[in-house]
């Protein structure tokens, strides 16, 4: 294989990223003016993703087909007689499902108004086609990256990470209203966390075959989500809908983001030192995520809370226009806890559960081909 990079991967990069940030934008667009139209430019990004994807999976599908002589051909599968990669096939329908959603989300804020929460049916169907799309990218991605060697191996990995980065950016935007600082305090963040951050980590991280696979992903979230929080806050915005409860001069940005790199590095750590069967590795990897977590995040959970943090650097006095003065995040004030014990205890089990789940989506992406 040639050590550039194919088209398609590049594809596969532009509409993964495309729709991510169009995503923190349009979240960050709710919080600060409310919705207004449809064709908000965010909206235009996350669209402008799953029309990429659904043009280059045909594109692709259509290449391999009729054109014998392709290289991807014998690494293609056939569905209604045409060939292409799974990816392309995927992609093309994730492609399809986003555009489903437009009407439907557009219908839903008409006939009920504002969302009470982020995944409402429309958002859970286009959620679904996003998945789908990102999903597609990186069996792509991971396809070309199996079959090469040298150079060309080098760099697809390095747009696996990428890709996968960008998908854990995704998988914390779902579970966003669980992880406000006001509920860091709750075992329910730290139960919505590990159902879906080790194994977004552990399944990437293997199929990438580096020793630091899971730092480095964390590491590229972390960033994505710092520099969104710093470059938002510098640009003009006011609420267009009522009422208004905080005064709005600017977009509001998510909130400083979870340190889950922490347990990603200590992810890497257990891996390099222990060889162990996977069911049992899946326990230690499960409890140190847990560990890890609790022990970086509630005091620094903490400190979000403080006076401290009430600055452009960690964003701790950004509030949505609609909240409440009174209500506990403009307050500064924890969420009570009703059962912290079995809460944990349910965190513990899932953050193991996905911990396994990982390890062999990891191992199945390591023989990925087509």
């Amino acid at each position: 294989m040639r050590d550039r990079l194919p088209w398609f991967v590049w594809a596969s990069l532009a509409l993964v990223s495309s729709i991510v940030i169009g995503m923190y934008w349009d979240i960050s667009w709710h919080m600060s003016i409310g919705r207004d139209s449809f064709w908000t430019p965010a909206h235009i990004a996350i669209q402008a993703g799953g029309i990429i994807a659904g043009l280059s999976g045909a594109l692709l599908i259509l290449t391999t087909t009729f054109r014998r002589d392709s290289a991807l051909r014998p690494a293609s599968i056939r569905v209604w007689g045409f060939h292409g990669p799974f990816g392309a096939f995927l992609g093309v329908w994730g492609a399809a499902t986003m555009v489903v959603s437009a009407p439907f989300d557009n219908w839903w804020h008409g006939a009920y108004g504002l969302d009470v929460k982020i995944l409402s049916p429309p958002h859970m169907v286009l959620t679904l086609g996003i998945l789908a799309v990102a999903v597609a990218g990186v069996l792509l991605v991971l396809a070309a990256m199996n079959r090469a060697h040298g150079l060309a191996h080098a760099r697809l990995g390095l747009a696996l990470f990428v890709i996968g980065g960008e998908i854990l950016v995704l998988a914390m935007t779902a579970i966003l209203e669980h992880t406000i600082r006001a509920n860091l305090h709750r075992a329910d963040a730290y139960r919505a966390m590990a159902l879906v951050v080790p194994v977004v980590l552990l399944a990437l991280a293997q199929a990438s075959n580096r020793t630091w696979g899971a730092t480095i992903l964390a590491a590229f979230y972390t960033a994505f989500m710092i520099a969104m929080l710093w470059l938002f806050q510098r640009f003009p915005a006011e609420p267009k809908l009522g009422p208004v409860y905080q005064s709005i001069t600017h977009f509001i940005p998510l909130e400083f983001p979870p340190l889950v790199i922490v347990p990603a590095i200590a992810f890497d750590l257990v891996r390099r030192r222990v060889a162990w069967p996977r069911g049992r590795l899946a326990l230690v990897l499960g409890a140190t995520f847990l560990v890890t977590l609790v022990a970086v995040e509630w005091p620094f959970a903490g400190f979000l809370q403080s006076p401290a943090a009430r600055n452009g650097w960690f964003g701790g006095d950004y509030f949505a226009y609609f909240l409440r003065p009174e209500w506990d995040e403009p307050s500064h004030v924890f969420r009570v806890d009703d059962a912290p014990v079995i809460g944990m205890l349910e965190a513990l089990g899932a953050a193991i559960a996905t911990s396994y789940l990982g390890l062999v989506l990891g191992n199945l992406m390591r023989a990925v081909r087509r």
